[in-house]
């Protein structure tokens, strides 16, 4: 576990990030982490350990396959007990074939929006971690790729209610749950 103050931590993962998205340069990302880091994408079992899965990753799936209208909208972001903890809207146009999120999906050309959960733990100065949660049913929905009705899911509406909380709760219950 780091030591170091929240603040740095901070610092560091929006370097990291910052690598990822605006730099997109996979060794200058890599040299961010421990030698034994991992990141787990946990819908899609994606990721990888270590320095050399890790440049195979980001130099070739992960960088280089992120779609140039890529945004993450921030919502909240926890820090402390050397990790921090970000909760943020991930938008997208599928134009662009995504194996570290879509593993055989050719490009849809279709919009998505979704929440996202990254939890990542440090050691020391470096990255330890990296755990991505996110909805790969909403995913698929906004994609065309599964049909919503009859099934407990929902698409682009996930997002919207993520961001805004007063919007009406329970839609996918209809009226069952009224007092």
């Amino acid at each position: 576990m780091s030591t170091l103050p929240d603040a740095e931590l901070e610092r560091l993962w929006e370097r990291h990030t910052e690598l990822e998205f605006q730099t997109k340069d996979a060794a200058a990302t890599v040299a961010t982490m421990t030698p034994d880091h991992y990141v787990n994408h946990v819908p899609v079992l994606t990721g990888g350990r270590g320095p050399e899965e890790m440049m195979a990753f980001y130099g070739k799936h992960f960088i280089p396959k992120m779609p140039a209208d890529t945004a993450l909208r921030p919502m909240t972001r926890t820090v402390g007990n050397g990790r921090v903890i970000d909760e943020f809207t991930f938008s997208f146009t599928h134009d662009i074939e995504m194996d570290w999120m879509l593993p055989g999906v050719a490009p849809t050309h279709r919009p998505v929006e979704i929440p996202m959960v990254a939890v990542v733990q440090f050691e020391g100065d470096k990255i330890a971690s990296e755990r991505i949660y996110w909805d790969q049913a909403s995913v698929l929905v906004q994609l065309g790729l599964l049909e919503p009705q009859g099934l407990p899911v929902s698409g682009v509406e996930q997002a919207r209610r993520f961001e805004d909380p007063q919007l009406p709760p329970n839609e996918l219950m209809g009226d069952a749950w009224r007092p």
